[in-house]
Order: structure tokens, then C-alpha cells, then sequence
């Protein structure tokens, strides 16, 4: 781990090439070396951010446990990669597969991209019969119903590699997700329905551990920091961020930036102590802290924590998911909130926002520190960085508990540079465009019982959390391009009995 984001080239995805013994060892030989070559393709295309590692092949019911087994055994083997180079009898991996705990993907590949048409003969044949073996497994992942992912096409091909990158980094977000511990500071904001849900249930599905505090333990760590700590962490504010006059050394609210330090220090401090990840406040429940947490949340989104606002367990998690997925690559990962709409017939767009507590990771421009009032929790003035999110694709994700099932919703949509200035709205702010449209993403939105917290990723793909989905078998609902009122409606209408056991 490289801080708390993790550095995804430490995670390993074991290949496996499955022949059987009948070819005999010149075959076996060549199988080998061919599957070595689709393991260095991989490799050399820079689209996997993971490590790939090619494994012997397997010939046998124990060749094939004993390496699954190891696989499950390593902390750094996020998932296997299988390929059925020649024919492997699929009653060979019943045991294995059955014996799996780490996600899959079935890699439908060759070794050569054009048949010798000329000089084709039977040996050829034998050697070349993924199209053969492939099918053979394929079976009995289906009668086995073993989640995976298949990609089919010659490694070579970016879009094949592109494809398995995708996969690898849902597979990391698998293991943030199993990883994570998320400390709450107080509950749920009261009377609020869809930030509850089943924590029980939530370890079960993806294993993450949701527990409670009480916020006075965090405003112990908040005053055990240090005037060498503060000014130290004041002085890289001051490096940073385009600092207002009012919070600089000398200036009348500079205390409020000082406390704010105090605040982060002490944050970071509890996390780290405790190994969390994710994290959760809320302004009901504010204790002795002078301030709402803003700038200190922001910046601890910012280096890949999750969080959620007013307790919002769910939305933490996804955030720190998102995080771990999008690792390596520019933009960030952020809560975020449907606020508001323009709702000029044609050019509609939504403002998304929080009280306080948006990502700087969605922006590349220089924040502003600000401090400004804040009319809820009944604290002192906080302070807050000021910025809008960069221009371009986004994609949101929000999770619901739907009472026997959580239920993922994801739509694409595209940030757009502000419209006109607000200087009125002093936090991190995003603007976007919705895809097809606003009507139709925000009717599927509504029907779905989405939640309005959600993370905003400008690092991942829909493909991605498609795969994450699937690994922990969570119903997941998409609004895109193609998406219509009339099958999206529909296709819920099927989850709703898919899911249903």
C-alpha cells in the first residue's frame, strides 16, 4: 500500500492455462510457452494496472485445487485469470471452481491471430483449440453458476487488454470493499429513510465492517494536536490552496483555519489508529468540535478515504471503493449530492453540492480556502475549500438497502464548466449534463429509489462497477445513452424476482 490508496501494480492476478496430460510434454511444452506470451501481451499493454502472474499449467483435478487454494491463500492475488489453451475435461475443475472465493475472469483467447491457411494440418489443430476448450469450461461455469467476467478476442487487441484492466481494478474494489472498516461518529441524520440500512447485512455482502463512536473520542485527538502539528499543516494550506485574506496569519478568522488543522490532524490520527478507511459524521451530533468538519473531509476524500455525510454508511463505502478502483488514474472520487436544477427546456443540468464536504480530486484547478457561515449544526464558522469540478465524463453511483437487497444504481453523466459565476455559493460544487437526457435519467433515478448521496468518480468506467457488481452478486440498475424509461422500469421489474431469494 502506498498510503491509504493502495498502489494496484503490489495486487496479483494469477493466470491459469488449462491442457490435460494426453498431449504429452512436447505439447505441453509449447502450451506453455504460448500461454506465457499471452501473459506478456497483458503486460506490455499498459492497460493492466495489476501485476499478472502466469502460473503452470494445469492438467489435473489437483494441479487445478492446489492452485486455486494458493490463490485463495494470498492476500495479494486479488483474481484468476483463466484460458483454456487446448481442451481441459471441465470435470477437472469442479473442485476448484467450487472452492473459489476470489472473483474470476475467462479470458476466450489464442495464441495466433491469423490461421496458416497454407500449411494448416491436424497437429496445428490440436495444439489451437481454444475455441474447443473454452466452450468445454464455459459449461461447467454455467452449470456451476460461478460469477465471472468473460472477455473474448486476441490479447493483443486493446480493447481485450482495456477489458481486463477494467476487471482487475473491480477486483481491487472487491477487496477495499472486504478490507474496508468504516468508523461512524454518531448515527444517521434523523428521520432520514434512505441512509439506513442493514450494517449486518452489509458485512455479509461485501465485508465491510460498519461500527459507532462517540464523536467526543474524535474532539479528544482534535485537542491532543500540537501547535508544532497545526502550524506545520497551516503552512502547506498556505502552499496549496489560494488562501482569503481573513484566514492567513494575522488575519481575523485565522484561528478558524487553525482549528480546522487541529481538526484534520486529530481526524487522521483516530483513523489511522483504528485502520479505517471510510468514515461518517453528522451535524446532529457535533459534540465538543468547534466546527462541522469541511476542509478536513475534503482532504481526506482527496488521499482516498470514504465518507459519508449525516451518517451515510453506504455512500462512505462507495466513495472509498471508488477510490481504490480509480487508483493510479487523474480525476477523483468524491461524495457528492443532487442539490438542484436549471431547468431551461433543453438545457437542463443539475447542480450537485454538499454543505461542505466535495472532493478536490474532481478538480485540477487551485482551490480556494474560504470561511464562510453555515446556517445548520449550530457550530462556528467552517472552513472549506471552493471549486468546481473539471469539465468532462463522470459516472455516479449510489446504493439503497431495498429491505432484502442492496440495489447499486449508476448513471454516466458529463460535467460541465459553471454556466455563470456563483459567488454566492461558497463549497465544491460539480455541474452536469445527464445521459440520454434529464428527463428520462431522472424518472429511472426516481423509480429505482436511488439514493440522492451518491460518489461522483471521474476515474471509473460503468464497465468496472459492472464487474464489481457481479463479483458480489448485488443487484446493480445503469441509466446510459441507451437507457429508456420503458426497459429500464422493466429491467427492475425482472431484478425485482432475480433478486428476490
Amino acid at each position: 500500500m502506498t498510503g491509504i490508496v493502495p498502489n494496484l501494480a503490489e495486487y496479483e492476478v494469477w493466470f491459469l492455462t488449462g491442457s490435460q496430460t494426453l498431449y504429452g510434454p512436447e505439447v505441453l511444452a509449447q502450451v506453455a510457452e504460448q500461454s506465457q506470451g499471452v501473459v506478456d501481451l497483458l503486460k506490455e499493454s499498459g492497460d493492466v494496472p495489476v501485476t499478472v502472474v502466469w502460473k503452470p499449467v494445469v492438467k489435473s483435478r489437483d494441479e487445478i485445487l492446489d492452485t486455486i487454494m494458493a490463490a485463495n491463500a494470498d492476500p495479494k492475488v486479488i483474481g484468476i485469470i483463466t484460458w483454456m489453451h487446448t481442451f481441459s475435461p471441465a470435470k477437472m475443475w469442479i473442485s476448484g471452481l467450487n472452492a473459489l472465493q476470489k472473483p474470476m475472469l475467462h479470458l476466450h483467447t489464442q495464441a495466433n491471430v491469423d490461421l496458416p491457411w497454407a500449411t494448416i494440418d491436424f497437429d496445428f489443430m490440436n495444439l489451437n483449440q481454444a475455441a474447443h476448450g473454452d466452450r468445454e469450461f464455459g459449461y461447467i461455469e454455467s452449470r456451476l453458476a460461478i460469477p465471472r467476467t468473460t472477455v473474448v478476442g486476441h490479447a493483443s487487441n486493446p480493447e481485450v487488454s482495456t477489458r481486463i484492466g477494467e476487471w482487475t481494478r473491480a477486483a481491487a474494489g472487491r477487496l477495499a470493499a472486504f478490507d474496508m472498516k468504516v468508523a461512524r461518529f454518531g448515527d444517521n441524520m434523523r428521520y432520514v429513510a434512505v441512509t439506513e440500512g442493514d450494517k449486518t447485512e452489509a458485512e455479509t455482502v461485501f465485508g465491510t465492517q460498519i461500527n459507532t463512536w462517540g464523536i467526543n473520542e474524535l474532539v479528544e485527538r482534535v485537542d491532543a494536536a500540537t501547535d508544532e502539528q497545526i502550524d506545520a499543516l497551516v503552512a502547506e494550506y498556505l502552499d496549496l490552496y489560494d488562501v482569503v485574506d481573513s484566514l492567513k496569519p494575522g488575519g481575523e478568522k485565522h484561528e478558524s483555519l487553525r482549528y480546522g488543522a487541529a481538526v484534520e490532524i486529530g481526524l487522521r490520527a483516530f483513523l489511522e489508529e483504528g485502520g479505517f478507511s471510510a468514515f461518517t459524521d453528522t451535524f446532529e451530533d457535533l459534540g465538543g468540535l468547534k466546527q462541522l468538519p469541511g476542509l478536513a473531509v475534503q482532504r481526506l476524500m482527496a488521499d482516498g478515504y470514504g465518507f459519508g455525510a449525516e451518517g451515510d454508511w453506504k455512500t462512505a463505502m462507495l466513495v472509498r471503493i471508488a477510490a481504490v478502483m480509480g487508483a493510479g488514474r487523474p480525476g477523483g472520487a468524491s461524495l457528492m449530492e443532487d442539490y438542484t436544477y436549471h431547468l431551461s427546456v433543453g438545457e437542463e443540468l443539475s447542480l450537485g453540492a454538499h454543505m461542505l464536504e466535495v472532493s478536490p480530486s474532481l478538480s485540477s484547478k487551485k482551490a480556494s480556502l474560504e470561511v464562510h457561515p453555515l446556517g445548520i449544526g449550530g457550530k462556528e464558522d467552517p472552513v472549506r475549500l471552493v471549486f468546481t469540478a473539471d469539465p468532462g465524463p463522470a459516472i455516479v453511483v449510489a446504493m439503497s438497502d431495498v429491505r432484502n437487497r442492496f440495489r447499486l444504481v449508476a448513471a454516466e453523466v458529463d460535467n460541465v464548466d459553471l454556466p455563470a459565476p456563483m459567488p454566492h455559493l461558497p463549497v465544491g460544487r460539480a455541474v452536469w449534463r445527464s445521459r440520454p437526457d434529464f428527463a428520462t435519467a431522472t424518472t429511472c433515478w426516481l423509480e429505482a429509489g436511488a439514493a440522492h448521496h451518491t460518489v461522483m468518480s471521474t476515474q471509473t468506467s460503468l464497465a468496472c462497477w459492472k464487474d464489481f457488481a457481479r463479483m458480489l452478486g448485488v443487484e446493480l440498475a445503469t441509466i446510459t445513452q441507451d437507457t429508456t424509461i420503458e426497459g429500464f422500469t422493466r429491467d427492475l421489474a425482472l431484478n425485482s424476482r432475480i433478486y428476490a431469494e
